[in-house]
């Protein structure tokens, strides 16, 4: 029997889920993947995440299919709404914002950690960059895990898995030194929200993703490839 411990990583693709995942392996553990469709316009990202899984040494790659575009709410999810290229605003939540897309995520995860017996839940989530987002803030993820002990077998007898989140308080530059160091292929993750064959360049998510590479000194892995 391995004694080597589980921990089920959110795989979105992108850059940030990819770096915890390989966070996850550095600390020694097993690694099972779990990406979600959930009618993201921006399907491209699923297509990383089946290309990172066998490039991290994943145990395990998992994709379910969840359609929180049934009822839209977001930008990512309605093809209606823009998706924004105006940059971040304080105290502002994004039209990118999908209604409770990690309270959906994080339960799923639970059901598959409890099932594999695993110690972790890993999440690539982020405060500092997308700080809009409210369920990528610490407070919740504190109130997840009351949740997540609560609500499951293994944390009523008191060995629930824990909800690790090592970049929460990372900057986008930081992410990107760390992904370096770890090897992450990151020219193959998808952070861009729209659903093109390459990333845009102009929303949000690709500013921010080129600015930190251009800053941590790879400006041949920003999107338009400028230096």
């Amino acid at each position: 029997m391995s004694t080597v411990p589980t921990a089920i990583a959110l795989l979105s693709g992108g850059l940030d889920s990819a770096t915890a995942a390989a966070l996850a392996l550095e600390a020694g553990y097993q690694v099972i993947g779990l990406s979600l469709d959930y009618g993201q316009r921006h399907r491209r990202e699923l297509e990383a995440a089946r290309g990172l899984a066998p490039a991290l040494g994943l145990a395990e790659h998992h994709e379910l299919a969840v359609d929180l575009a049934a009822w839209g709410g977001s930008s990512l999810t309605d093809a209606a709404l823009a998706v924004p290229t105006g940059g971040v605003q304080a105290d502002v939540i994004p039209s990118t914002y999908v209604p409770a897309r990690n309270t959906v995520f994080i339960a799923l995860a639970l059901s598959l950690a409890e099932a594999r017996g695993a110690e972790r839940i890993v999440l690539g989530v982020n405060a500092i960059d997308y700080s809009g987002y409210p369920d990528c803030r610490p407070d919740y993820l504190e109130a997840f895990q009351t949740l997540a002990d609560l609500a499951s077998k293994a944390g009523r007898e008191g060995h629930g898995p824990r909800l690790w989140a090592p970049l929460v308080n990372a900057t986008k530059t930081e992410i990107v030194q760390q992904a370096l160091r770890l090897g992450v292929p990151v020219a193959a993750t998808w952070s861009c929200y729209q659903g093109g064959e390459r990333p845009c360049g102009v929303c949000d998510s690709c500013r921010i993703r080129d600015a930190a590479l251009r800053e941590a000194g790879r400006p041949d892995l920003a999107s338009d490839r400028a230096g």
